[in-house]
């Protein structure tokens, strides 16, 4: 338990930091999924909108922290050839 005004200030700090975080990763999460959807009914142009979408959000969590820098470049890497796959 946090005893100093300091350490009771930062708890709370680090609360609404964690509930901001928490939004954003579900944010990217269900954009991510969004494509995935669209990969798995097999429509193409839907997933490219639904891709060109998730992907500038996938790196805004990246450059907020959300996710590492790679993490987010495999991401858009692999919904990319998944949904270039389709079009073959």
């Amino acid at each position: 338990m946090a005893n100093t005004p300091s350490a009771k200030k930062a708890t709370r700090k680090i609360e609404a930091r964690t509930a901001v975080n928490k939004s954003r990763r579900s944010r990217v999460r269900t954009f991510i999924r969004k494509v995935e959807e669209a990969i798995v009914a097999g429509d193409h142009k839907l997933a490219m909108e639904a891709l060109a979408v998730a992907a500038p959000e996938i790196a805004r969590a990246s450059s907020k922290g959300i996710v590492h820098a790679n993490l987010a470049a495999r991401k858009v890497s692999r919904l990319n050839s998944r949904v270039k796959a389709l079009s073959a």
